[in-house]
């Protein structure tokens, strides 16, 4: 006996600009590492540290180039592979390249749903939104503006929750 009917993919995607605010994003923090790493490597030089500290800076070095690379290929992998869609029963999440991560989060168990804009989302002209359950929460992370706020409006209405006044 089947209990649900068969629920197809989630087809919805983010923007495209989301590639770009996650590179830039990502750039920003590889910049700060690198200034960080190349200030360290100065004040080695200056003080004539001993020789193991110059070796552990190298090792955190090559660490710090490898994970750059993967922070520029990471972002279009994500969006590659980053799909969404709700219904009056379920928000479906899928994302993951390497390993798929598709949930279901019934619509009875949200508890709030808020959209979201930090300044790089904010210069694309993106939003991300945010679902609470009871036990958990779950983001969709880079949709524009227009379609981020009819998104959590509709699943503020599927899942009946209802504006608290203060």
């Amino acid at each position: 006996m089947e209990i649900y009917s068969r629920i197809d993919e989630p087809q919805r995607r983010l923007s495209k600009d989301a590639v770009k605010v996650w590179l830039l994003s990502e750039t920003i923090g590889n910049v700060i590492g690198f200034v960080i790493l190349g200030g360290l490597f100065y004040l080695d030089f200056l003080f004539s540290w001993k020789v193991w500290i110059s070796w552990i800076l190298l090792g955190i070095t090559v660490i710090s180039l490898v994970g750059a690379i993967w922070s520029w290929i990471s972002p279009f992998l994500l969006y590659k592979n980053w799909r969404y869609d709700v219904d009056e029963e379920f928000l479906q999440l899928k994302s993951g390249a390497l390993i798929e991560v598709h949930q279901l989060v019934p619509m009875t168990k949200i508890q709030s749903v808020t959209t979201k804009q930090g300044p790089l989302l904010r210069k694309y002209g993106l939003c991300s939104v945010s679902i609470e359950t009871i036990g958990s929460s779950h983001t969709i992370p880079a949709l524009s503006k227009d379609v981020a706020v009819t998104l959590r409006n509709q699943i503020a209405y599927y899942a009946k929750i209802k504006e608290v006044e203060s």
